[in-house]
């Protein structure tokens, strides 16, 4: 039987609409419809009608969330506990993000991940890793001794991979620093579907562009681990600022990059090329006040995740909070806002024909949000949850 939600605004993955309503068949959006023409016999899901009804969010780098880390618990389980935690801030979707470590730990997560996709509703649709092909001099809180340069062995594994994610429906997202990777090893990830970005980078301007000319299809977490920018070394910032192809994530935390810096980014990039990534960590979700990284111990204080030193490591913020900043901070509009977390990464991951949108034909992944960003439930492929 077809499920009807109504009562609430719908915002498609486009615009706001009004008397509306949303029509569900199984996992899948049947369609869009005036709330005047609900079909006879469909059962009928009343929304609040202050609320609004939106695509799920999709988060492309959550290192952890729900006080669960997924480098220490390379796991399906693992994985899946990620989901659920940030499913209860809107995220219907995401990629858990494994940083640097020992190559057979990211083997074991990679693996981890394969064998979540064929769980349908588990909310993950693939993996990030972070490294370790990164930039030892911007390594951020990542343990320099497992910084490498990609070898032959590794390239064949990630391309092989990426292929196998593909078809579970899954993408494999890989950050890596252009001054680490040649040119050929990029073209070979990218030729296999790899979703190729920089970070954790001091490459130049020219080595930069040349990167992602060569399939570097956008930048992780911009601003942060990496040089800012100079009048005669204008860096990575500014080769991802200045390419129109280019998609950028942001840490939408109002502690990771300044709003008026952000605001810039938005100006200089055409629409649709910047989004939204929590870069979340163990405590998102929980009341506790540290967690262990590499065996160190973390810091959670005042909005920020640190170490001893007060180097950040990771960011306590979760998608909805982020939705909210955007608007809050940055002046931007609910729908731009909205895009940031839903349409413009799925964009980004290649995912856009089945997620990002309330459209006929899309998967059921649906946020419903309060109008102080409040999440009141969540629809992951047609199985609802209210909070």
């Amino acid at each position: 039987m077809k499920r009807v939600l109504k009562g609430a605004r719908l915002f498609t993955g486009e615009r706001i609409l009004d008397s509306h309503v949303l029509v569900l068949d199984g996992a899948r959006i049947s369609a869009v419809m005036p709330a005047s023409a609900v079909p006879a016999g469909a059962e009928v899901v009343r929304l609040p009608e202050d609320a609004v009804l939106a695509p799920g969010f999709i988060d492309a780098q959550v290192n952890g969330a729900g006080g669960v880390l997924f480098n220490d618990s390379p796991t399906s389980e693992a994985a899946r506990a990620i989901a659920a935690a940030a499913r209860r801030t809107g995220t219907t979707g995401l990629l858990p993000t494994f940083i640097t470590d020992a190559k057979v730990a990211m083997h074991r997560a990679c693996e981890a991940v394969f064998e979540t996709l064929a769980r349908p509703g588990s909310g993950v649709l693939g993996i990030h890793l972070e490294g370790p092909f990164i930039g030892g001099d911007r390594p951020g809180v990542h343990e320099p001794r497992f910084i490498r340069t990609p070898e032959a062995s590794d390239i064949e594994y990630l391309a092989a991979l990426s292929g196998r994610l593909a078809g579970r429906g899954g993408r494999l997202m890989l950050t890596l620093a252009p001054e680490q990777v040649e040119d050929a090893a990029i073209r070979r990830f990218a030729s296999a579907g790899v979703v190729v970005a920089a970070g954790h980078t001091a490459a130049s301007y020219e080595r930069t562009r040349d990167a992602v000319e060569a399939g570097v299809r956008g930048f992780t977490h911009l601003f942060n681990a990496m040089p800012p920018v100079s009048n005669r070394q204008p860096g990575p910032v500014l080769a991802a600022m200045d390419s129109d192809s280019a998609w950028c994530g942001i840490i939408m935390d109002g502690i990771h990059v300044h709003p008026a810096l952000l605001r810039l980014l938005m100006k200089s990039k055409p629409s649709g090329k910047v989004f939204l990534v929590t870069d979340a960590m163990p405590p998102v979700g929980t009341d506790a006040d540290s967690f262990t990284l590499y065996g160190n111990k973390i810091f959670r204080r005042d909005g920020r995740l640190v170490t001893d030193n007060g180097t950040l490591a990771g960011a306590d913020i979760d998608m909805a909070a982020s939705v909210r900043n955007c608007v809050q901070l940055l002046g931007l509009s609910l729908e731009e806002s909205l895009r940031m977390a839903s349409l413009y990464p799925a964009f980004f991951l290649g995912l856009d024909e089945y997620v990002g949108r309330l459209a006929s034909g899309y998967r059921a992944d649906l946020t419903l949000l309060r109008q102080d960003f409040k999440v009141l439930a969540t629809w992951v492929n047609g199985q609802e949850q209210w909070y």
